[in-house]
């Protein structure tokens, strides 16, 4: 998990610390990935904290989540409906916070404050 937030910080600060410009074209993509990047992450936490994570499940659900997110996104401007790109980001939010209660759920339990 140490290496997941070491990972998480270098590129949060190469991304604050570079001038990359992504075209307006593009934001949509990249704002549903990075939902979908976060999922896979919270996913993997929770699974490091519950003693079930496997790098091949993680690293294969983080490149699936986002390819999908793309795709959906993808389809949705090809067939006229730009909302559809809602239905990835209203899945992606229900997962984060689910994880997220979990992680909070097993930090608490680990604390002996539940």
């Amino acid at each position: 998990m140490m290496v997941l937030l070491l990972a998480l910080a270098l590129g949060m600060t190469l991304g604050l610390l570079t001038n990359l410009s992504v075209p307006v074209a593009l934001l949509t993509y990249l704002g549903v990935a990075v939902l979908a990047a976060l999922d896979s992450c919270l996913g993997g936490v929770r699974a490091s904290l519950e003693r079930s994570f496997d790098d091949r499940a993680f690293v294969t659900g983080f490149l699936t989540n986002t390819l999908m997110a793309a795709l959906i996104v993808f389809i949705g401007e090809r067939i006229g409906v730009r909302e559809l790109y809602l239905a990835a980001v209203v899945a992606f939010g229900v997962r984060m916070f689910d994880n997220l209660g979990a992680v909070r759920r097993l930090i608490l339990e680990r604390l002996g404050w539940e």
